[in-house]
């Protein structure tokens, strides 16, 4: 078999695959999920958009709302008023980015929420993010600025689903990928990021079944790097990531032989580039499958021109500040999440502000969340906090609220803190 049989076969689901639950996983979404789900869409277009239409105009609309200049400023002012940190995720819009006391990858996030000793912590980023904070920090209030921002991946499966699946395998270990909700993390024995994965699933028994949800891509890559053939894995997908094609990504590369190339696991392109590699279609030793996190931390030491990056957008941001001297370069532009770059300043402002969205997970799915989403957390080295861009090391200082953090405090408008997971998904 050719690498571009192999390529088609990761891209395109076959109909074994799906003929046991698609047809659930499409019609048995909660309520809930579903109304966050039809607001997105309404405002939004379909989840398949490009950067392009109205949610592109909806976020300059907001950026608009506050270009004097002075709203990084009033962010701050708030922030400390509310005792608030304010976390936002690799794929949040610049301005937001640039804002927040930390940004990083969703397990150095979740690390940040469960040390925080803040009284509020503003979540930028998607609902199933600000929902983990609030189940690891349950004395704290937790606010997410937009309480419709989604996420298709998490929609493809519901803690019934997990149960019915459960049921067919007694005994196997549920590994629920962070990208789920709250419901769904209760029903997880084990939860994992992109960043550990791989490690999560390694540290199981090796005769013990494991059922993987919900990314088909991210399962697939795990599945050959632990080599275990004992693994079922749910058939869900993030939109933004499976439209980065195996052959989008080839022609990319084909046409910048020297470029190095960062893929994020999710990726459609993610486990047909590893047969690639191997069948030397693709560059072997200038190719990495890494987590947003480890992208950072590859970013820092590459000597490459230029790098292809197969992940959301929003990343490129932070691989541009963290080194100037490489050409980073999309391996598709059009993947952007319009889910996570609903939060604007002037919802952020409001936030602030109002106090509002606030996030509850009910006590009893907490409690149960909470044991997998610690085991999460627990796996490889804690979370680094870095010093705000511009701002020298070894500078004496308080941290920003709740943060513990041995490096100097970011001046407001200077810049984020960028944190990272050690674990990569190598």
């Amino acid at each position: 078999m050719t690498s571009t049989d192999v390529a088609a076969q990761h891209s395109t689901r076959s109909e074994a695959q799906l003929s046991a639950r698609s047809e659930a996983q499409l019609s048995a979404r909660s309520e809930a999920q579903l109304s966050a789900r039809r607001h997105a869409e309404q405002s939004s277009g379909s989840y398949g958009a490009d950067s392009t239409g109205s949610h592109r105009e909806q976020a300059a609309r907001g950026r608009a709302e506050d270009a004097s200049g002075d709203w990084a400023q009033e962010v701050r002012r708030l922030a400390a008023q509310r005792d608030a940190v304010i976390l936002a995720h690799n794929y949040q819009a610049p301005e937001i980015q640039d804002v927040a006391d930390h940004v990083g990858d969703s397990l150095a996030l979740s690390r940040l929420a469960a040390q925080s000793t803040a009284s509020v912590i503003v979540f930028a980023g998607v609902y199933f993010m600000a929902e983990t904070a609030k189940i690891l920090a349950p004395d704290r209030t937790v606010l997410i600025p937009e309480p419709e921002a989604g996420c298709s991946l998490a929609d493809t499966i519901t803690a019934p689903q997990v149960r019915d699946w459960k049921a067919e395998h007694p005994g196997a270990a549920v590994v629920a990928y962070v990208n789920t909700s709250a419901e769904v993390k209760a029903e997880a024995d084990l939860c994992c990021t992109s960043a550990n994965a791989a490690q999560i699933v390694a540290s199981l028994p090796a005769e013990q079944e494991v059922l993987f949800l919900p990314d088909q891509f991210l399962g697939a890559y795990v599945q050959r790097a632990t080599g275990r053939t004992n693994m079922h894995i749910w058939m869900g997908e993030c939109h933004v990531h499976a439209g980065i094609s195996p052959a989008e990504l080839r022609r990319k590369a084909n046409a910048d032989p020297a470029a190095e190339l960062f893929i994020h696991p999710e990726c459609g392109c993610s486990t047909a580039a590893l047969w690639q590699t191997q069948e030397g279609d693709l560059p072997e030793s200038r190719t990495r499958v890494l987590s947003t996190g480890g992208m950072l931390d590859a970013a820092r030491t590459t000597t490459a021109a230029t790098v292809l990056v197969a992940t959301e957008t929003g990343m490129l941001h932070q691989l541009r500040r963290a080194n100037p001297a490489v050409r980073w370069e999309p391996v598709n532009p059009g993947a952007v999440c319009r889910f996570m770059k609903m939060t604007t300043p002037a919802s952020l402002l409001r936030c602030l502000r109002e106090g509002t969205t606030e996030v509850q997970v009910p006590a009893d799915i907490a409690e149960r969340a909470r044991r997998s989403v610690q085991a999460m957390i627990g796996a490889g080295t804690p979370v680094t906090a870095l010093p705000a861009a511009g701002m020298p090391t070894g500078v004496p200082g308080a941290a920003p609220a709740g943060m513990p953090r041995a490096t100097p405090p970011r001046a407001p408008g200077t810049g984020s803190a960028e944190l990272t997971a050690a674990v990569t998904a190598e």
